[in-house]
């Protein structure tokens, strides 16, 4: 009988890591890859940022992010200083993490989020005396338009 019950135990053992495997796929989509200049210092401020929203980053460093921007059909005109890749979607900017979180519960039919310019006051553009401009996050649609995704810091 002992051999039976280390059966049903390695059976049990088995099915609970795949469904724990399942619900860690599910949670993959918290996998993001991040695109920097070599010399971009508030890009960082942003990773850290995501990290702390509870996303894996993996950060590779290369001469044009641009390059990344544009093969995910982001137009120059709505550059950044990094481009984010997650489920299937282009992050530019310093997109706040709960813009992100949103993107993914909601998996609309856009190529991603961005938000032009390094506003003060978005994520890793803190200031050390708090200012902060209003800045709102834009959804990237297939059709190259644009559409206003989440609105932050208005008064």
């Amino acid at each position: 009988m002992p051999t039976l019950s280390r059966r049903l135990l390695i059976a049990s053992g088995a099915t609970f890591a795949f469904a724990g495997g399942a619900r860690a796929q599910s949670r993959g989509s918290r996998a993001l890859a991040v695109y920097k200049s070599p010399t971009c210092g508030c890009c960082d401020g942003w990773v850290a940022h995501m990290r702390q929203a509870g996303f894996t980053v993996a950060v590779h460093v290369v001469e044009d992010p641009g390059t990344v921007r544009r093969a995910r059909g982001l137009p120059d005109t709505l550059a950044s200083c990094h481009t984010g890749v997650i489920g299937g979607y282009a992050i530019e900017g310093h997109v706040p993490a709960a813009d992100v979180v949103r993107l993914l519960a909601e998996r609309p039919e856009a190529v991603g989020l961005v938000l032009p310019g390094m506003p003060m006051g978005s994520p890793g553009m803190e200031t050390p005396d708090g200012r902060k401009q209003p800045f709102d996050t834009l959804l990237v649609l297939r059709s190259g338009q644009t559409r206003v995704f989440g609105r932050h810091n208005r008064a």
